[in-house]
C-alpha cells in the first residue's frame, strides 16, 4: 500500500449557518480575498460508523472536551475501482485532528473488519486500534454539495460552503449513490472556516460587519437527534401503545 496517500493535520474549524441572502452577500465580499479550490464544485459522500448503541454520536452531542468519530469519505460516487478516505476525526479543546488514509473502495470493509493484512502505516494502525476498541459498523450516509475556497494571501485559510445536506440509513455503501432525505428543511448554507492559526483581520472585520457568528452544529449529530432518534422514539411509542 505504499502508493496510498496518508494525511494527518490539526486545525481550528468553526461553522456558520447562513440564510441564502446572507450567504450571497458574504460570498460577494469574501471572493476578492479567495481562490476557488482546485476541485471546484463537488459532492462529498460520507458513511459514518458507530457502535450498535450509537455510543460515539451520543457522546458527541453532549459536547465533551474530547470526542472522536470514524467515517469513510469519497469525492462524488466512487467507481468500482475508485478510492475512498478512511478517517478518524478527533476534537479536543476546540482543535480538530484528522488522521486518514486512502485506499480502494473495495478494500474499505476488509480493512475495517480487521481482515485486510495490508500495511497502511502508523495511521492505519491507529484506525485499526480504534476499530478494535469500538467495533463500529456503518450506520448513516450523509452527503452534501460543496464549494471550497482558500485564501489568496492566507494559504492556510480554507472556507467551504455546503448545501443540499442529505442522509439515509439504507444502502450504506458509497457506491450506492449520493441520494438521501433532506437533513434540514431550511434553505440555509453551512459555512466552515478552517485555519491552523488566528483569523486574518480582514476576515474578522467582514464577519463582524455582516453579523455572522459561529454556531455549534454537527451534520452527524443533527442527523441522529433530528431524524434517527425521533423515529426511534416514535417507533417505541407506537409499539407500547
Amino acid at each position: 500500500m505504499s502508493n496510498d496517500i496518508q494525511y494527518s493535520f490539526a486545525r481550528c474549524e468553526k461553522k456558520y449557518l447562513l440564510e441564502r441572502d446572507v450567504y450571497t452577500g458574504l460570498l460577494g465580499r469574501l471572493r476578492p480575498r479567495l481562490r476557488p479550490d482546485e476541485y471546484g464544485n463537488y459532492s462529498l459522500c460520507n458513511i459514518y460508523y458507530d457502535t450498535d448503541d450509537w455510543r460515539l454520536v451520543r457522546a458527541s452531542i453532549e459536547k465533551p472536551v474530547y470526542k472522536e468519530k470514524l467515517r469513510v469519505r469519497s469525492y462524488g460516487v466512487p467507481k468500482p475501482d475508485g478510492k475512498a478516505f478512511v478517517e478518524i476525526k478527533k476534537k479536543f479543546d476546540g482543535i480538530v485532528y484528522k488522521r486518514r488514509i486512502t485506499t480502494g473502495i473495495d478494500k474499505v470493509e476488509p480493512f475495517l473488519n480487521l481482515a485486510d493484512p495490508a500495511d497502511y502505516g502508523q495511521i492505519g494502525r491507529e484506525i485499526i486500534s480504534f476499530q478494535r476498541f469500538y467495533q463500529t459498523k456503518p450506520k448513516v450516509f450523509i452527503g452534501y454539495d460543496r464549494i471550497a475556497f482558500s485564501g489568496i494571501s492566507d494559504p492556510g485559510l480554507r472556507i467551504t460552503f455546503d448545501t443540499n445536506l442529505r442522509w439515509r440509513v439504507t444502502d450504506l455503501d458509497l457506491r450506492a449513490g449520493d441520494w438521501g432525505e433532506p437533513l434540514d428543511d431550511s434553505d440555509r448554507v453551512l459555512m466552515e472556516i478552517k485555519l491552523s492559526g488566528a483569523y486574518p483581520l480582514w476576515l474578522c472585520r467582514i464577519l463582524s460587519e455582516m453579523g455572522v457568528y459561529p454556531v455549534s452544529f454537527s451534520k452527524y449529530g443533527t442527523c441522529y437527534t433530528e431524524h434517527i432518534l425521533n423515529r426511534k422514539i416514535k417507533k417505541e411509542a407506537h409499539f407500547c401503545a
